[in-house]
């Protein structure tokens, strides 16, 4: 477990091409944040890497030069990732995410996200997306 806690930041378009510095920057801080059992660093990887393809699928805007910010920050408690993008507000009800059928062929990511967290927030501030996941470290 980490002495202190541990930060990270990514500041990227938001491209398909942004996924793969996530897995890096992921990469990176769990160097930092010591040890968390496997099912706990998978469920909040999945958590962070379905938000993200989400944003970069989905949000909306008027410019092409969108971008997207995580922020990556853990304690002895608790793993958080915080992204902030500044596309149009979704369209969604948290509450009434459920899991795709078998026969769909899309609709998983924000499912897998609460399947792999313990928490999932989203909230507008002014004119910014913010997702919130939070787990507590097992």
């Amino acid at each position: 477990m980490t002495d202190g806690d541990a930060r990270r930041s990514l500041d990227a378009a938001v491209a398909p091409a942004s996924l793969e510095d996530i897995f890096d920057l992921l990469a990176g801080w769990w160097d930092e944040v010591g040890e968390v059992t496997p099912s706990t660093r998978f469920g909040f990887e999945t958590a962070v890497i379905e938000i993200a393809g989400n944003i970069v699928e989905h949000s909306r805007g008027d410019s092409d030069a969108r971008r997207f910010t995580l922020d990556l920050f853990a304690d002895a408690q608790r793993l958080v990732a915080t992204f902030r993008d500044d596309g149009d507000p979704p369209l969604l009800d948290l509450a009434s995410v459920r899991m795709a059928d078998a026969e769909e062929e899309s609709g998983r990511g924000l499912a897998l996200a609460n399947a792999g967290v313990d928490d999932v927030d989203f909230r507008r501030e002014g004119d910014r997306n913010v997702w919130t996941l939070e787990t507590r470290r097992t």
